[in-house]
């Protein structure tokens, strides 16, 4: 029975991937335990027309056999460096340019948000939030509120009417 290579290529995508595992099967003899769709279409589609139109012939055999020698392949992956058990770090001292918006170190800002209330003390060289030091207001609000938004915005600090 000859096989219609067009129409078998264009039902491919069609089925279901347990009727592709059963064509896997037919068409290279074994059965796998892959269940990505894509995947089984492009190999299956590969094999019918290698069955129909024939396979590499052995010049294209010995070519792809000479690159794979040549190929730098790692057999092994690499050696895992000892992970030592380390202190953590000692807080350091960030880069602070003074910003006239902001009040006097020492200053509590307090916001309420979702039910709770915030409050970050003014450093002279950043802002403090819960036991860490943050570089900027913008950090605190992403540490607060898990996205990005401005920081003299979020604790109302930007002088621009309202509550501020």
């Amino acid at each position: 029975m000859e096989l219609n290579v067009g129409r078998e290529l264009a039902a491919l995508p069609r089925m279901t991937v347990k009727q592709l595992r059963q064509r896997y099967a037919e068409v290279f003899g074994e059965e796998t335990n892959a269940n990505n769709k894509a995947w089984l279409v492009k190999r299956i589609a590969w094999r019918i027309q290698a069955l129909a139109e024939g396979d590499l012939s052995e010049r294209a055999r010995r070519r792809a056999a000479e690159l794979a020698n040549d190929a730098d392949l790692r057999l092994n992956p690499p050696k895992a460096l000892p992970v030592a058990a380390a202190e953590p770090p000692a807080a350091k001292l960030l880069p602070f340019r003074p910003n006239d918006r902001l009040p006097p170190p020492g200053t509590i800002l307090t916001r309420k948000y979702k039910g709770g209330v915030v409050q970050v003390l003014v450093l002279p060289h950043g802002f403090e939030y819960e036991g860490k030091v943050y570089r900027s207001l913008s950090a605190v609000a992403w540490a607060v509120t898990g996205s990005h938004c401005n920081g003299f915005l979020f604790f109302r600090l930007a002088g621009k009417g309202g509550d501020a």
